[in-house]
């Protein structure tokens, strides 16, 4: 379990995200056409997880349009930008957006992939939703990076995570 906070306020979560050198617990989520899209469909691709609590909050939507920003740069490289919000909110936000190089993944159908990844806010106001977190995998899908960011109003510490990709 992680402790964090919302705005100085502790928050605690429902375990803590896999540790750096592990196999990443595997997933199939949804994206925004409605179509389940897994873990596995990324294999062999550099992968960075940006986990949030949802796209209606500013710093989650800031972080989505870094992390599309930064994409636009990187080869063999997937951005899979993951919430509870459903795929039509994701569809309507990558639209107004202009949000094209990233993979919004609404884990709507499967609430486990928080569970599995220790990110699901068990205490506070967002109690549900998963904590701002990132975790990075190498092309076979073992974990190089983890950030489980200790302020939820914060953004991700961008530069640490891209450096982390093999």
């Amino acid at each position: 379990m992680a402790s964090i906070t919302l705005k100085g306020n502790p928050v605690e979560t429902s375990g803590s995200l896999p540790a750096v050198g592990t196999t990443a617990p595997g997933f199939t989520l949804v994206d925004s056409s409605m179509a389940d899209v897994s873990l596995s469909d990324f294999t062999g691709r550099r992968i960075v997880l940006n986990i949030f609590p949802s796209l209606d909050t500013g710093v989650c939507a800031a972080a989505v349009r870094r992390f599309n920003s930064e994409a636009a740069g990187l080869g063999n490289t997937v951005i899979l930008c993951i919430s509870a919000d459903l795929p039509f909110a994701h569809k309507r936000f990558c639209e107004a957006e202009g949000i094209e190089n990233v993979v919004t993944l609404s884990t709507f159908r499967n609430p486990e992939f928080g569970r599995d990844y220790g990110v699901v806010m068990t205490s506070g106001p967002l109690r549900g939703l998963m904590s701002r977190s990132v975790v990075v995998l190498d092309p076979g899908g073992t974990v190089v990076y983890t950030e489980q960011v200790p302020e939820i109003a914060q953004e991700p510490d961008y530069e640490s995570a891209l450096a982390a990709l093999p």
